[in-house]
């Protein structure tokens, strides 16, 4: 069920009405009846657990099995390892969970991978491809999972205490808006939210429907129509001309953000509609002026928890400059694999962990220059550098990847785009450049954003120019949109 289908449309109209309907219906929280509390809380609770598992079973209902069994285990292990009395104990339940999850996740997600690697290396077969072709990759596997991880980790490491209810914690994986592309929320951060979700007077219904229309903007004119491009240049790479193979590149930098970003729009709207605070996952990251930054704007939920679970725990920066730099290539070529079983991930993730150990490299050696006026050109650079390794990305296998790099610099004849795609990209490169002019000059973060929201809500006046625009917006949306297309994270 994809979020830009008339399908998702239906499906969370109707969802949205039932639960404020539930919300009003059910008698209200009063500090004198423990128990009639604690039931309205776990009948919204169980109601949306009902509704994200509809959802999700609309791709595969078998692998509703996997979400819950992870749920399972891992909220009966908190429990073991917050109970444990000593560290030995509380290592054999952590590496239960891990190996349980991790487990999963291999074989769902890299088996066959590592099985032909494995026989390349070795010539012992680990199953044959037909073994392999039979097991689908669960959507939003590798989000969920991590979540989980996190929650584990976090108890063992005593940050937080071990949930009391099974239905908040699976809850907690499995919240539609969120479950299938991230982005990976913690459960310090959510699960103080299912026990008291926002009143729908506290809704900031503006902020929300605004990120909506934003995702499906992005979504649907910008990310679509830059797919028509990048998708044929990417399908046929050694027939280009090295000027389509550029703007197959940077068409494919775009579309990636833009369909991404999109699809957190959306998530966190619908969420606060709900009355959940997701985490904010972009922030202009093509504003960068440095690789370090990037990773600061792009994707900021894996970030954090590539930092906290993976980086500072092999070491981080603590124990000199030469392991330093091992942890952030390591980290990154981690944080590349778990975007999916190849080597073109694993080589885009090299490519971002050189990119930083150099930046932080010529940065203690005052190499480079840290004058203002030069961060254009900085800025330029970064976005290209991230391009480039875009192409490995976005290349079916590494000899693609390659040739693509060589028809970009080496100049080359060939195809052309038609004209109507050239400016496809020229018109979508034109609207992104302008709504990133506007969003650095008004406003840098959400939560600057959302105040200027609120304020809007409590005026009679704007709030019906709001609803005008709104609906306005919508028609252009479905006007001016390109052909469906599956959002690129679905995949892993």
């Amino acid at each position: 069920m994809l979020f830009n289908s008339a399908l998702f449309g239906l499906f969370f109209a109707i969802s949205l009405l039932v639960w404020h309907t539930l919300r009003i219906s059910l008698p209200k929280n009063r500090q004198e009846d423990v128990n009639r509390c604690h039931n309205r809380g776990l009948y919204l609770v169980v109601y949306l657990i009902i509704i994200s598992l509809i959802f999700y079973g609309f791709w595969n209902y078998y692998y509703l099995i996997l979400l819950i069994w992870i749920a399972i285990v891992d909220f009966f292990v908190a429990r073991k390892v917050f109970a444990s009395r000593t560290n030995r104990n509380r290592r054999y339940w952590l590496f239960l969970s891990l190996g349980n999850s991790l487990g999963i996740l291999l074989f769902f997600k890299y088996g066959q991978f590592i099985a032909e690697n494995w026989s390349i290396i070795s010539g012992i077969t680990l199953g044959n491809a037909q073994f392999w072709s039979q097991w689908l990759l669960p959507v939003g596997i590798s989000f969920y999972t991590f979540q989980s991880i996190s929650y584990v980790v976090d108890v063992y490491h005593g940050e937080l205490q071990p949930e009391k209810r099974f239905s908040s914690y699976l809850l907690f994986l499995s919240f539609f808006p969120q479950l299938v592309a991230g982005p990976i929320v913690t459960a310090k951060s959510f699960l103080p939210q299912i026990r008291r979700p926002l009143d729908f007077s506290r809704v900031p219904i503006l902020f929300a429907t605004f990120l909506i229309l934003l995702g499906f903007f992005k979504k649907m004119v910008l990310a679509d129509h830059l797919a028509e491009v990048s998708d044929l240049v990417f399908a046929h790479p050694l027939e280009m001309s090295s000027r389509s193979l550029w703007l197959g590149m940077f068409s494919y930098s775009l579309q990636i953000y833009c369909d991404f970003s999109g699809y957190t729009d959306i998530a966190q709207g619908a969420a606060l509609l709900f009355g959940f605070r997701l985490p904010e996952n972009f922030r202009m990251p093509y504003l960068s002026s440095g690789f370090s930054e990037f990773w600061t704007r792009w994707h900021i939920s894996l970030s954090h928890w590539l930092k906290k679970y993976l980086y500072i725990p092999l070491g981080g920066n603590r124990m000199g400059s030469l392991f330093t730099y091992r942890n952030l290539i390591l980290v990154m070529a981690i944080g590349g694999l778990w975007h999916g079983a190849s080597w073109n991930f694993v080589f885009w993730g090299l490519g971002h962990g050189s990119l930083l150990v150099m930046e932080r490299w010529f940065g203690k050696r005052s190499l480079i220059p840290q004058a203002s006026s030069l961060k254009p050109l900085k800025v330029v650079l970064t976005f290209l550098s991230v391009s480039l390794l875009w192409v490995f990305f976005r290349s079916v296998n590494l000899e693609d990847s390659l040739c693509y790099l060589q028809g970009l610099f080496a100049k080359k004849e060939g195809f052309f785009l038609p004209y109507r795609l050239e400016m496809k990209f020229v018109y979508c490169f034109l609207l992104l450049s302008f709504g990133h002019f506007l969003g650095n000059k008004i406003f840098k973060e959400n939560k600057q954003l959302l105040k200027r929201f609120k304020e809007y809500q409590n005026s009679l006046g704007k709030l019906a120019f709001f609803a005008f625009v709104a609906v306005l917006s919508l028609v252009l949306i479905v006007l001016y949109s390109a052909e469906s297309k599956p959002f690129v994270y679905f995949v892993f």
